[in-house]
């Protein structure tokens, strides 16, 4: 590991989730009865992005800063031009990747313990993508958890989210209204399966695009449990899966677009693709072709028909709205705070039911729509 100077290893794990209370549930802070409320925030929001003073380090910061400490590789939350990072180590490759090769980036594993400044920091599985992780930061006996993006549906790419009980939790809201409830995954890529052979059956190609990151490498992982045919992939999709392969990640075959040879014919192909190559150029090769969208936008029907696609498969890396709910329960939060998507809905909800809750506003994007 890269050593980030003033760091000691402060143990090998965070305390465990204690035992919920009688008939399974936990006990939530109700407003105005925060332990802490005496004291200045643990983590606040700064012009260079989320900031914890006795720690002396930034969280996912959308400017360049002196110590960042980083909860995956998405776009949003992984930012070049940092002095130094700290990342959990399953996604080492994704960041290097996104970052560049020579990156001042310092890993640890899922769980371990490590003192920064005057915190002790660890990360901890969010189930979002490969190597994601919600950041616990201890200071004089609080604890605050930052979720980062995070899901609770199985995915068969990366490690599943762990609860880890906290005073404060800084939860995301990209899905945070009651419309957006998941269907389970796996009936998604037998749907997805189905619409690709229906294709080849009318001699059309399949274009499936979805998130390079995450998103594809999940479909791939899916439908490995159903196929072993290969599927095409674009270029800004290809590098990503070759981290995910280095990690272990089990996927159906894959090969670059552009590496088909001259003149073939794409009938009957899958091709993954980023929602960008929509409309380009690059979509003329493919001849007759039906496409999709893989999202969670794809629950609400008009977003398929207004973006122009053939049909529309409701598949997200982010927590639902059933989810967001279950999760600020199990972590016994006594203070929430909401953070990008649908942030004040969720912390209005989350008042009403008389828990302490606040949106946090951030540039943080969620699942952008493009």
């Amino acid at each position: 590991m890269s050593a980030w100077p003033g760091l000691e290893a402060a143990g090998t794990a965070a305390p465990s989730l204690p035992a919920a209370g009688p008939g399974g549930r936990y006990q939530i802070g109700r407003v105005g009865t925060y332990p802490f409320q005496d004291r200045p925030p643990l983590v606040s929001v700064t012009p260079q992005g989320l900031f914890c003073p006795p720690g002396n380090f930034h969280i996912d910061p959308w400017r360049p800063v002196e110590r960042a400490l980083i909860t995956h590789a998405h776009g949003d939350h992984a930012r070049g031009g940092s002095q130094r990072y700290l990342a959990a180590r399953a996604g080492q490759g994704l960041l290097h990747k996104r970052l560049g090769a020579n990156t001042d980036l310092a890993t640890l594993e899922y769980g371990e313990r490590l003192t920064v400044g005057e915190t002790t920091v660890s990360f901890h599985p969010a189930g979002h993508v490969l190597g994601s992780a919600q950041i616990r930061i201890e200071h004089r006996g609080e604890v605050w958890i930052v979720s980062g993006d995070y899901k609770r549906t199985p995915d068969p790419t990366c490690t599943p989210f762990e609860v880890v009980r906290c005073d404060t939790f800084i939860t995301e809201a990209t899905f945070g209204l009651p419309i957006y409830r998941w269907d389970d995954p796996r009936l998604v890529a037998e749907d997805i399966l189905r619409w690709w052979d229906g294709n080849r059956e009318a001699g059309r190609a399949s274009v499936l695009f979805c998130y390079a990151l995450g998103k594809a490498q999940r479909i791939l992982g899916e439908l490995s449990r159903l196929t072993d045919r290969p599927v095409l992939v674009h270029g800004a999709v290809n590098g990503l899966v070759a981290c995910y392969r280095e990690a272990g990640v089990k996927m159906v075959p894959t090969q670059l677009v552009s590496e088909t040879e001259k003149g073939a014919s794409f009938t009957g192909t899958l091709v993954l693709a980023p929602p960008s190559a929509g409309g380009s150029t690059w979509m003329r090769r493919f001849g007759d072709y039906a496409t999709a969208f893989a999202s969670g936008w794809m629950r609400v029907r008009g977003n398929r028909r207004r973006r122009g696609f053939d049909r529309g498969f409701v598949l997200s890396d982010h927590a639902d709205w059933p989810e967001l709910l279950r999760t600020v329960k199990d972590t016994q939060a006594a203070r929430v705070l909401a953070t990008h998507g649908f942030s004040d809905q969720l912390a209005r909800y989350l008042r009403e039911q008389g828990l302490d809750a606040a949106p946090l506003a951030t540039p943080f994007e969620g699942e952008a729509e493009d």
